[in-house]
C-alpha cells in the first residue's frame, strides 16, 4: 500500500469559552487588527456579536457586513477595499459557506492585487481547466461560524460574477483559514432551516468523497463519521431549536466532511450543484443532496467497491452500489429534502445552460467518472 496524507495546520474550538481563544490566536501571528466579514442577519445578533467583539477586544480594527448569498463578484471587490482600506492584518470570517467565501477570495484579491479574471481557474486552447499559482502572501483567517458548511477547511473560493453568470473559482492554499471557533451562541443565530439545509451540503460532500477512486483511510475515516454524525444530529435540529449541541455536532461533521474531501477530491453532485443554485430557489446544500442519487448512479459503474464504505457506516446489510442508493435516498426522505428540480424552481429551459457551466467546473474532474456534456445534460433531465 501506497499513502500519502498531508493535512494543513488547522485548530477548533468549541463550546462554551471556545472565544477565549481566538485573542490567543491573533497573538500568535502578531495579528493586531483584525476585520469581522459577515452577513448582515448574523450582524443583528447584538449578543453574539457583543461575545466576539468583547473576545477580539482592540484587536477588532472593522466590521464588514456586505455578504451576500452565493458571493457576487461585487460584494467580494467591496469587502477586499473595506480590509485595505482597515489596515487589517487578519480576518474573521462570521456566519455560514457565503461570510467564508467572500472572506477568503477578499484576501486573495487583496493579496495578489490583479483582477479576479487573471487568478480563476479557466480552460486553455487544449481543452484543460487551469488553476493559476497565487504566490503573494495572504492575511491569516478564523472562522466563527454560525452554520455548518464543508467551506471552513476549504483553499478554494468560488465567486459569481452577476452580468455574466459565471462561476469564477479561486484557490490559494495560503488563503486556507487558520481554525475555526465554534461558540454555541453563534450557533444558535442562524433560522434552524439554514442549518438543515447547509448539513445537506456536509452529507452530500461526504458521501461523494467515499466514492472517490483515491483510497486513503485517514480520509475515508473523517467521511465516514461526518456521515454518521449528519444522520445522527441533522433530525434534532429541528426537534430540539433552542439547543446548541445539535448544531454544533454538525459544524465538526462539516469540519470532517470538508478535511476529508481535500484528500479525496470533489464529486459530480457538488460541480453540478454550483451550476444548477444560482438558477434555482434553494440553497447549494438542498440542489447537491437533490442531485447526489443520480452522481452516485452515473459513478456506480467505476467505484462500485467503493460504496462498500458508505454501506459500513451506514449499517447496511446489502452491500451493492443499488442498497447503498437506495439508502441514502430514503435519509434525504427523512431529512425532507426536495426530490426533483422542478420542485425547486429550476426551469427546464435552464438546464442546457447549467450543463455547459458545469463542465467549466474544477469539482467536475476529480470525479471517479469524469462526464461528457450530454452525460451531464442527461443527468439533470431524469432529476428534473
Amino acid at each position: 500500500m501506497k499513502l500519502r496524507h498531508l493535512s494543513p495546520a488547522f485548530r477548533t474550538f468549541a463550546g462554551d469559552g471556545a472565544l477565549d481563544a481566538l485573542p490567543r490566536e491573533l497573538a500568535r501571528v502578531g495579528a493586531r487588527r483584525a476585520v469581522i466579514v459577515c452577513i448582515p442577519a448574523v450582524a443583528a445578533h447584538s449578543d453574539a456579536m457583543g461575545r466576539l467583539h468583547e473576545a477580539l477586544g482592540d484587536r477588532l480594527a472593522g466590521q464588514f457586513e456586505g455578504v451576500e448569498e452565493h458571493s457576487p463578484l461585487p460584494s467580494v471587490e467591496q469587502a477586499r477595499a473595506f480590509l485595505a482600506d482597515h489596515d487589517a492584518d487578519a480576518v474573521i470570517a462570521v456566519g455560514g459557506g457565503s461570510s467564508v467565501v467572500t472572506a477568503r477570495a477578499a484576501t486573495i484579491l487583496l493579496g495578489e492585487g490583479r483582477d479576479v479574471r487573471e487568478l480563476c481557474t479557466r480552460r486553455e486552447a487544449d481543452g484543460r481547466l487551469v488553476s493559476p499559482k497565487l504566490a503573494a502572501p495572504k492575511l491569516p483567517q478564523w472562522v466563527v461560524p454560525s452554520s455548518p458548511t464543508t467551506a471552513y477547511a476549504k483553499a478554494g473560493a468560488a465567486v459569481r460574477d452577476p452580468e455574466t453568470e459565471e462561476r469564477l473559482a479561486l484557490y490559494d492554499p495560503k488563503a486556507r483559514a487558520q481554525g475555526v471557533v465554534l461558540d454555541p451562541v453563534m450557533a444558535l443565530t442562524a433560522p434552524a432551516r439554514l442549518s438543515w439545509s447547509a448539513a445537506l451540503n456536509v452529507f452530500s460532500m461526504a458521501v461523494e468523497g467515499l466514492q472517490s477512486r483515491r483510497v486513503d483511510p485517514l480520509a475515508d475515516a473523517a467521511l465516514a463519521h461526518a456521515v454518521r454524525t449528519v444522520v445522527t444530529w441533522l433530525p434534532r435540529v429541528a426537534q430540539e431549536p433552542d439547543s446548541a449541541v445539535p448544531r454544533l455536532q454538525l459544524m465538526l461533521a462539516a469540519i470532517m466532511s470538508g478535511q476529508g474531501s481535500d484528500h479525496t477530491g470533489g464529486g459530480l453532485a457538488q460541480a453540478l450543484s454550483h451550476a444548477i443554485g444560482p438558477r434555482s430557489s434553494a440553497p447549494n446544500g438542498v440542489v447537491e443532496a437533490l442531485l447526489l442519487p443520480h452522481a452516485m448512479r452515473f459513478n456506480a459503474e467505476v467505484v462500485s467497491h467503493r460504496l462498500d464504505a458508505i454501506a459500513d457506516c451506514l449499517g447496511l446489510a446489502d452491500r451493492s452500489a443499488a442498497g447503498a442508493v437506495a439508502e441514502v435516498e430514503r435519509l434525504l426522505g427523512v431529512f425532507e429534502a426536495p426530490r426533483r428540480l422542478q420542485d425547486i424552481g429550476v426551469a427546464k429551459e435552464s438546464l442546457a445552460e447549467a450543463a455547459t457551466y458545469a463542465m467549466d467546473d474544477w469539482a467536475i474532474t476529480a470525479g471517479p467518472r469524469v462526464p461528457e456534456a450530454q452525460d451531464v445534460h442527461d443527468l439533470l433531465d431524469s432529476a428534473w
